[in-house]
């Protein structure tokens, strides 16, 4: 529940909206789509001491704390008079998504769930995949009727009435202690995760990631512009966007027995391939409408699963110790890049002349993202599982 409206308000509320703040406020779409980038710059660099919190005493306090900053956040969007605190707000909205968005409650999974995680995760990827299906088109009704800044109004009652509580109330499970228990715990753990950064393999996986993370949700912030050149209305430009996380949900289903019967090499190439090229088809096929719908799902697919292999990809290769802490390292350059992808979109459109060359540059980025991550899934895992072992002994 908190996952699915956290998502739906603080982040695919925005992209439907984007269009029309610009149209009503006369601040430039770069501008807007900016503030975007500075709440999901601020949430990267939030990830690591959130995650270093989460390692240590639990998901309770920091998702309760962040969804109480998202309405908060909210808020001030939605009455913001000027741009600067337009984009102030987003920066504080940013610091709430680093709290309540999925890497804490990833993390939460894996410290409570340890050998059951995957079906966890995979619960909770396929109801909050709901979450652009859900409010992409509601976002597009409530604006007609309510206005932008009345739908913002409305979206922090709801993310009030929804999130805060369940944070309070129902996150109280016993958080289980780290199993390496030393008098130099802190020196150990800090020890282990520098040495599981400085290997090669985590340093391509981190790699690949940022750069397909770049290509997937540029492709993502900027479909609608994308609809919209391509000559759909706006309404049936935020359905495409819609369905899109819809098939996210069908991707995760698919991954449960993919993940049981394929290595994480093939996993790995599979589903980035999908992503790459669902974006490749988007940046050279005008239409049909039917066509179009179809490319957005395909790119649903491979998103959703990506959420998946994001999750376990620290578990996959270095098991669960420290998963918090190098989880947040992990993030950080994905997320920065991932703040970087509402301006990249608008800026790639301007700079190549239009959106849909704009998603050629993207759909190679995620080639070579794809390469780098499939590289990381082949390299020696005995190798890595010394180093693990030592590590920990």
């Amino acid at each position: 529940m908190t996952e699915i409206v956290s998502w739906g308000l603080l982040y695919y509320a925005f992209p439907v909206l984007a269009p029309r703040i610009s149209a009503d406020t006369g601040w430039s779409p770069v501008a807007v789509t900016s503030a975007f980038s500075v709440a999901l710059a601020m949430s990267a660099l939030a990830g690591v001491p959130v995650g270093r919190f989460i390692d240590r005493h639990g998901p309770r306090l920091v998702m309760t704390a962040g969804s109480g900053l998202g309405v908060v956040t909210l808020v001030v969007i939605a009455v913001s008079p000027t741009l600067p605190v337009f984009i102030v707000g987003w920066a504080f909205a940013g610091v709430a998504m680093a709290g309540v968005l999925y890497p804490p409650a990833f993390a939460a999974i894996t410290g409570w769930f340890a050998a059951r995680r995957l079906g966890a995760l995979t619960t909770l990827t396929l109801v909050a995949g709901l979450a652009s299906t859900v409010f992409a088109p509601l976002t597009a009704a409530a604006y007609d009727q309510l206005g932008w800044r009345g739908t913002y109004l409305w979206a922090a009652v709801l993310l009030a009435v929804l999130t805060v509580p369940i944070h309070l109330i129902v996150l109280r499970r016993p958080w289980p202690q780290p199993v390496h228990v030393t008098s130099k715990q802190p020196e150990a753990e800090k020890d282990y995760t520098s040495h599981v950064v400085r290997n090669t393999r985590f340093r391509l996986l981190t790699a690949g990631l940022t750069l397909v993370a770049l290509a997937m949700y540029a492709a993502l912030l900027a479909l609608v512009p994308l609809m919209l050149e391509r000559g759909l209305s706006p309404q049936a430009a935020a359905w495409v966007l819609g369905l899109g996380g819809l098939s996210q949900v069908a991707g995760r289903i698919v991954y449960t027995a993919l993940a049981r019967y394929a290595s994480l090499a093939v996993r790995t190439a599979t589903v980035f391939g999908l992503v790459t090229v669902s974006t490749a088809v988007l940046a050279v096929v005008p239409g049909p409408v039917g066509l179009l719908v179809a490319a957005s799902m395909t790119a649903g697919v491979g998103r959703g699963i990506a959420t998946l292999l994001q999750a376990t990809a620290v578990t996959d290769r270095w098991g669960t110790r420290g998963y918090g802490r190098l989880s947040g390292i992990l993030g950080l350059p994905v997320l920065l890049a991932t703040a970087l992808a509402p301006g990249a979109g608008a800026v790639l459109a301007e700079v190549t002349g239009s959106y849909a060359n704009g998603f050629a540059v993207l759909a190679a980025l995620a080639a070579v993202g794809t390469m780098f991550l499939v590289a990381s899934s082949r390299t020696s895992t005995p190798r890595s599982s010394r180093i693990a072992s030592s590590q920990a002994s």
